[in-house]
């Protein structure tokens, strides 16, 4: 049967329509991607090890690729392989057609990321954050390819205990550049100064000798933390003879209010 009347036989049948069902738009990205020089982005779904060496595996579309260690922007293989799971950033280095696969660099796209943010940031910006590692008074967050520390004091107005009990790897929020200094690389960041301080309306609800119900919000050698409502903690003295956790429901007595330290001392006059 000649292949005319093949096609004859087939009701519907368009060769127009056959050439766009062959389309791969995996290709169609990975190939726009190397010739753009743009970057993709993908979970690493997997690691393996290829020709001896670590690779993470990423998939555009239906095709399969390799970001070697070498290429990760890392060289802790712990940390490494702690990438799989997330999305990773990454730019085409090399493709196989045939072998339907290809080989990326995350190390590359952080690059390029770290100086497109580096021209545009300015001092008073907002910009997204990305947690990438958190601990019990600080957090790693990235910043457009720029990986900054931010401390817990500027994390939120009033007392934080353990930054791990309150934000996760991954995490996304506003900060705002509050320190900037291009030549150095040096940024400093804070999300408390985007978010509305309690200050200094608070000190009208809390007055001197008055008595007022709270949460131990932490403990410390200097003294306990109490929070009376959102971002408002007082520090008052450790309890002559018993002790509170986090947690205890406490009645305290205002000492004083002091508006330029925002700041409230108080003691604790009995647990509940």
């Amino acid at each position: 049967m000649s292949e005319e009347l093949k096609r004859v036989l087939i009701e519907g049948y368009n060769e127009e329509k056959l050439e766009r069902n062959s389309y791969d738009e995996g290709w169609a990205q990975i190939y726009s991607a190397k010739q753009n020089d743009l970057i993709l982005q993908a979970d690493m779904v997997g690691v393996e090890v290829k020709l001896n060496k670590l690779c993470g595996v990423v998939q555009v579309g239906d095709v399969r690729g390799f970001i070697p260690q070498e290429f990760s922007g890392t060289t802790d293989a712990h940390a490494f392989r702690r990438l799989l799971g997330e999305p990773v950033a990454f730019k085409i280095v090399t493709y196989d057609r045939d072998g339907d696969t290809f080989i990326a660099s995350r190390q590359a796209a952080i690059e390029q990321m770290e100086g497109m943010t580096w021209k545009w940031l300015e001092l008073g910006a907002a910009i997204t954050a990305v947690v990438r590692a958190v601990h019990t008074k600080a957090m790693t967050v990235d910043i457009g390819g720029i990986e900054v520390e931010m401390p817990v004091q500027e994390f939120a107005h009033g007392w934080t205990d353990d930054l791990r009990d309150v934000v996760q790897i991954g995490d996304h929020f506003k900060v705002k550049v509050v320190e900037l200094d291009k030549e150095l690389k040096k940024v400093v960041i804070s999300k408390k100064a985007l978010d509305k301080s309690p200050w200094p309306d608070c000190s009208k609800r809390y007055n001197t000798r008055g008595e007022y119900i709270g949460t131990v919000s932490g403990v410390v050698e200097y003294g306990v933390f109490v929070n009376l409502e959102r971002g408002v903690d007082a520090l008052v003295r450790h309890m002559p003879f018993d002790k509170v956790k986090r947690g205890d429901k406490v009645f305290i007595k205002v000492i004083r209010v002091d508006l330029n330290k925002q700041q409230i001392m108080a003691r604790i006059t009995r647990k509940r």
